[in-house]
């Protein structure tokens, strides 16, 4: 009765307004899992294509290619498949692609298939996804440690500031709903700093305030004050975590900062965040340099990686082989995981694993492009991964997430939260050992 009676695709939207895949797998017992695949405005150049139509028609962004491949040719791949197996299904689907981006298929037509499956095997089993992933994985289910996205910059807000992300985490809270609490008061007050100094345009592609700085710098500062402004002390509860998605206004060592019309060598680019690093709370930064730069991430990684959490986003792209060989190069020290950007659960799984092995850090995470689809929370929280990476504070794609999260901490209970353990290596954890024991 597990077995894959029907895969069925279709166009829906995401919270960009674009056309994207989802897909139904139905098994002979009468159960169905659904999965909505989602889509980056910062990609990397090794990450999974989506296929799209190209043409005038909806701005070139119609789906009705990838929705071919998951009627056709990947239905008749799975169907008779035992859905348990999510390792011979995403095989099954990968062998349908010899392309190694999936532009064959499309990354978008893999990622909902796949998913999809995951969701159909719980759904049959009679257990929440989370649990599902637990026992599949041989994982300890935990809440995870939110990174949430405060202002929006970069590709997500119109590169109104050049740095992608600035974002808080609350690694001293006791519970993920502490965690939200703290957070709505941080946000706010961010929102009225910005107000009042008519620095505020709007809500960014993720929820976080777009903002109308005159330097990245700034942005910083402005998120220090709202900290204190909601009656923290920065540094202590609540700590910064940036995204910089250097590969975005960076190339071939040099990097071109827009808003401060200014251009920085290799060198020059490290000494700028390392300063940032000695002036603010920052215990978390992903792609600081570019992800043609291994150079400068290795000696980032070399004068940093014993004070702050360095994930690498574009940089590995949610590749196992990536992982291994950044590993090897001591470039970085935690991986964001992205199921779209691989392709596949099983490809994502195994980024997973290979990062844990190393005992680096993997930071479940969604896309600037989401939908209502909540399969990250119960991937982060069975897999046991510790930190999750939805966006911001506001719009109902993200909030879907964190709140299904609050739904799980129902069942496993407040203290399954990890609270500041997956930040034990930074100054933040060195310095509250007790809540990193936690």
């Amino acid at each position: 009765m597990t077995i894959i009676a029907g895969v069925k695709g279709r166009r829906v939207w995401d919270s960009r307004g674009n056309p994207t895949v989802e897909v139904d797998i139905t098994l002979e017992s009468g159960a169905v899992g659904r999965a909505i695949a989602p889509a980056g405005a910062s990609r990397g150049t090794r990450e999974a294509i989506d296929l799209r139509d190209g043409g005038k028609a909806l701005r070139g962004k119609g789906v009705e290619k990838a929705l071919v491949s998951v009627n056709g040719p990947i239905a008749a791949a799975l169907k008779g498949m035992d859905v348990r197996d999510q390792v011979a299904v995403d095989q099954a689907i990968l062998a349908l692609d010899a392309s190694p981006l999936k532009e064959s298929l499309g990354g978008n037509a893999t990622v909902a298939t796949s998913l999809a499956v995951l969701h159909a095997a719980a759904a049959d089993a009679g257990l929440p996804l989370w649990k599902h992933v637990a026992s599949t994985y041989d994982c300890t289910p935990s809440l995870p440690l939110p990174e949430i996205q405060i202002f929006g910059g970069g590709a997500h807000a119109g590169r109104r500031v050049d740095i992608q992300d600035f974002m808080i985490m609350v690694p001293g809270a006791r519970s993920f709903d502490e965690v939200m609490e703290v957070t709505n008061e941080v946000y706010f007050a961010a929102g009225d700093i910005m107000e009042q100094r008519g620095k505020l345009a709007g809500v960014a592609d993720e929820g976080g305030w777009w903002p109308m700085f005159d330097s990245n710098e700034e942005a910083l500062e402005t998120l220090v004050k709202a900290i204190e402004l909601a009656g923290e002390k920065p540094g202590d509860r609540v700590i910064i975590s940036l995204d910089i998605a250097a590969s975005e206004f960076g190339k071939d060592g040099r990097y071109r900062l827009a808003l401060e019309d200014r251009e920085l060598d290799q060198g020059e680019m490290i000494d700028m965040l390392g300063g940032w690093l000695d002036a603010y709370p920052i215990a978390s930064i992903e792609d600081p340099l570019g992800e043609d730069d291994v150079e400068g991430m290795r000696e980032f990684t070399r004068r940093f990686g014993d004070r702050v959490q360095i994930i690498g986003d574009d940089y590995l792209v949610t590749n196992a082989k990536l992982v291994e060989e950044a590993v090897g190069e001591n470039a970085c020290n935690a991986v964001l995981v992205k199921v779209n950007q691989a392709g596949t659960v099983s490809e994502s799984i195994d980024t997973f694993r290979a990062a844990r092995k190393a005992g680096w850090g993997a930071i479940v995470s969604a896309r600037s492009g989401e939908t209502e689809d909540v399969s990250i929370s119960h991937l982060s929280t069975g897999l046991g991964g510790g930190q999750l990476k939805v966006g911001s504070f506001t719009r109902s794609e993200r909030m879907v997430k964190w709140n299904e999260c609050l739904r799980i901490q129902d069942e496993l209970g407040a203290d399954a939260f990890v609270r500041g353990a997956p930040l034990a290596d930074t100054w933040w954890g060195k310095q509250n050992k007790k809540d990193t024991a936690a």
